[in-house]
């Protein structure tokens, strides 16, 4: 490898572990921040190159963001520099969700409350902005418009984890009808690499047998934690409900307190919010000492971002021979379109419990003007939430 392409590597490293600790809330405010930095700031890629491989992410089950960050590292350096990635990107919340689920039972629910005060509307306000933000640069028909404000009224009716990847398809297949209007491309026959789509099949049934078989809690946590980041399509805040159905209604891991201490908390640590898992996996074994807290740490972030890397491996392999395709262009229109509405439909469900709250009316203004003008950095928006909910108990 030439000096010139590992320095390239090192800058590149260095801004996803800046990114890791600055990047709050979910897919679509991290992709603002992608582009601030990967397309304005370095160039790596163009802005319709980033787009493209998030609306690609958008429709494969898994952590969104991760899974684009992971895949821009692979097209820049191959498979080893995007597992170099994928770990600096989730090392950071991994880590603080963990010490957060070791300390949790030491902090009075009162004082967890009055921390976090701030932190639940600000975390509506990054929604929000990220839908306006990524709105303004893919709604530009009125067919977009059309699928937008469907989206968002199926989502926000119908708050099922199946209305994602259903709406996101609807909204490709409604937009690759108009195939016609894009430029016809040389096409070559796509070369399809089978082994990390059976990699992700065999690790899905060998972790399920295995758990069966040994009733290890351990590999069995593995496998939930798997069977979900594979089953989870848009975000980590379509894995919440899932994770609470799982661990706290049915199998009782951790109380429904304790599971919501954790979605607070996961407002205010930057990267993925899959790290969610990490919080959820250390509670799970806390009979085991803290030797078995850091296991089920351990096997739950493993098991929930591992699918999720080896289906975004199986198929950028081939995405540059499928996107000469009219169809699969003509389709990213819609698929952005479902995205952004689908993202307006949650920050409207989480903002309607808020509204008849003055205060927290006026902290998402305010937290959404200061990101629009970008004059304050994320990490001091949200350190200044915790000053005022920590100065007001």
């Amino acid at each position: 490898m030439s000096k010139t392409r590992q320095i390239r590597y090192l800058i590149f490293l260095k801004d996803v572990l800046i990114l890791a600790l600055t990047c709050f809330g979910g897919p679509q405010v991290h992709l603002t921040m992608f582009l601030e930095r990967f397309v304005k700031k370095r160039n790596y890629l163009t802005e319709a190159e980033l787009l493209e491989l998030q609306a690609l992410c958008q429709i494969l089950p898994g952590p969104t963001s991760t899974q684009t960050i992971t895949a821009l590292g692979f097209r820049l350096g191959g498979a080893n520099l995007a597992y170099i990635t994928l770990f600096i990107w989730v090392l950071p919340g991994a880590v603080l969700m963990t010490l957060a689920a070791l300390g949790v039972t030491y902090i009075e629910k009162g004082q967890l409350a009055n921390l976090t005060r701030f932190i639940k509307p600000m975390g509506v306000a990054f929604i929000i902005f990220a839908a306006f933000s990524i709105g303004m640069k893919v709604i530009k028909t009125h067919v977009s418009v059309l699928l937008m404000i469907l989206a968002a009224v199926a989502g926000y009716f119908f708050p099922s984890p199946y209305i994602t990847p259903i709406w996101i398809l609807l909204g490709g297949l409604a937009t690759a009808l108009k195939f016609n209007e894009h430029e016809k491309m040389q096409k070559e026959p796509i070369k399809i690499q089978w082994g990390n789509f059976f990699l992700w099949l065999g690790v899905l049934l060998f972790s399920a047998s295995l758990g069966a078989i040994t009733h290890s809690l351990p590999i069995r946590l593995f496998e939930n934690f798997y069977r979900n980041g594979s089953l989870t399509f848009g975000g980590g805040h379509i894995l919440k409900p899932l994770l609470y159905n799982e661990f706290v209604k049915f199998k009782h891991y951790l109380s429904a307190d304790e599971f919501l201490s954790g979605l607070a908390i996961v407002e205010v640590v930057p990267g993925p919010v899959f790290s969610i898992a990490s919080f959820v996996g250390t509670l799970s074994m806390r009979n085991w000492g803290i030797g078995g807290e850091l296991i089920g740490s351990f096997v739950s972030t493993t098991g929930i971002f591992l699918p999720g890397t080896f289906l975004i491996f199986f198929v950028i392999r081939f995405w540059n021979q499928l996107k000469k395709y009219r169809g699969i262009r003509a389709s990213l229109e819609g698929i952005n379109a479902a995205s952004t509405g689908l993202t307006a439909a949650a920050a409207f469900s989480l903002f309607q419990p808020m509204y008849v709250d003055l205060v927290s009316v006026l902290t998402i203004i305010l937290t959404f003007i200061l990101l629009q003008t970008r004059y304050v950095p994320v990490y001091l928006i949200i350190l200044g939430g915790l000053f005022m909910g920590w100065a007001s108990a």
